[in-house]
């Protein structure tokens, strides 16, 4: 799909306090490790990944994502009666019904007349509701719209640790599909997106979006039964390097045809940024696409894998370092479990970013 009217305004994001190494984690698993004779460093070694943050327990999902709406309304200078739409977008919520977006919309207190749902993609849930937002700008349906998600990974963190350390049979081979859900952070995005000829040269042109599905590989990363709420603990078992192969060839698909789209050569891009797993996602995604890591922007080795914010998150973190210049064609390189791709390029103008850390 193509855009002539939409601009991504402003991204709003809330990081956790509490920070949790892969050194810790290890440290937690020293019984399973000693047994399976595992060496330490594993985990961080073929991930990349340093550390990932937890929410403090107890926090709900529609706080932090009303703040990070908020964060965004007041970095665009968007007042909320011009939300036409809200879309709730992690993997994440608080309930089976109604929608988590329904209370995140009473906080931020936006118009009774906006569209307002949950959205569900594994992690392309954001760059989803980012394409069906911009799509309702393009049609004139509505001015603006915010879609957000928090990722809360302290559920999952907690089942698999305490999995891995009751069970009598587990072998090196066994404990091998608990691997990616060690790698999970907890995070929280808003995107607001509006049209450009309303709100003239901030943001960032919004040119199109593609997807690819690839759904006879739904079952390499799959959670067990659906839950929402505080309740939440789940599990979740994923084939990792079937997953990384399958899902290379998937993102490449998309890319290619990201580029049929929008017209562009690979050599016109300035910036990219992946969806954030892990050091070998990310140095095999990019050499299959023939980018240069350079021009990459990366945050899996602080953050981890924050599901569907991942990506939106280290756009708005790669803006407040100074790694973006106006006039920069970029491109958002969007894989999620199921196997999907999502990808959208859009032109770097002068994109306001606003942030905070609880705690």
């Amino acid at each position: 799909m193509l855009f002539q009217d939409v601009s991504l305004l402003s991204v709003g994001f809330v990081l956790p306090p509490e920070i949790i190494t892969s050194e810790e984690i290890e440290n937690r698993l020293a019984p399973v490790y000693e047994r399976l004779r595992l060496p330490q460093g594993r985990l961080e070694g073929m991930s990349g990944i340093q550390s990932r943050r937890l929410w403090k327990k107890g926090t709900r999902l529609s706080d932090v994502s009303a703040q990070s709406v908020r964060l965004a309304m007041q970095a665009a200078e968007v007042k909320p009666a011009r939300i036409g739409a809200l879309i709730h977008a992690s993997v994440c919520r608080e309930f089976l019904e109604p929608a988590t977006a329904c209370r995140v919309h009473h906080l931020a207190g936006l118009p009774s007349n906006a569209w307002v749902y949950d959205l569900s993609n594994a992690c392309l849930g954001v760059m989803n509701g980012a394409a069906q937002i911009a799509s309702l700008i393009e049609a004139g349906v509505i001015e603006a719209g915010i879609v957000v998600g928090t990722e809360d990974s302290r559920g999952l963190l907690e089942a698999t640790l305490g999995h891995l350390l009751n069970d009598p049979n587990l072998t090196r081979q066994s404990i091998k599909p608990a691997f990616a859900s060690l790698t999970i952070g907890s995070g929280s995005c808003a995107w607001l997106l509006g049209r450009t000829s309303l709100f003239g040269d901030m943001g960032a042109s919004v040119h199109g979006a593609v997807a690819v599905a690839k759904t006879q590989f739904h079952d390499l990363c799959q959670s067990d039964t659906d839950q929402a709420g505080a309740s939440m603990n789940p599990t979740m078992q994923t084939d990792s390097e079937m997953l990384l192969e399958a899902g290379i060839e998937t993102g490449a698909e998309a890319f290619d045809s990201l580029l049929k789209e929008l017209q562009w050569d690979r050599s016109s891009i300035a910036r990219t940024v992946c969806h954030q797993v892990g050091t070998a996602h990310r140095r095999r995604m990019l050499d299959r696409l023939s980018l240069p890591p350079e021009n990459d922007y990366s945050t899996f080795a602080s953050l981890g894998n924050t599901g569907s914010v991942a990506l939106p998150t280290a756009l708005g973190l790669g803006i407040q370092e100074g790694g973006f210049h106006p006039g920069d064609r970029m491109a958002l390189l969007g894989i999620g479990s199921g196997l999907n791709s999502v990808m959208m390029g859009l032109t770097y103008r002068r994109l306001e970013v606003a942030s905070e850390q609880l705690g």
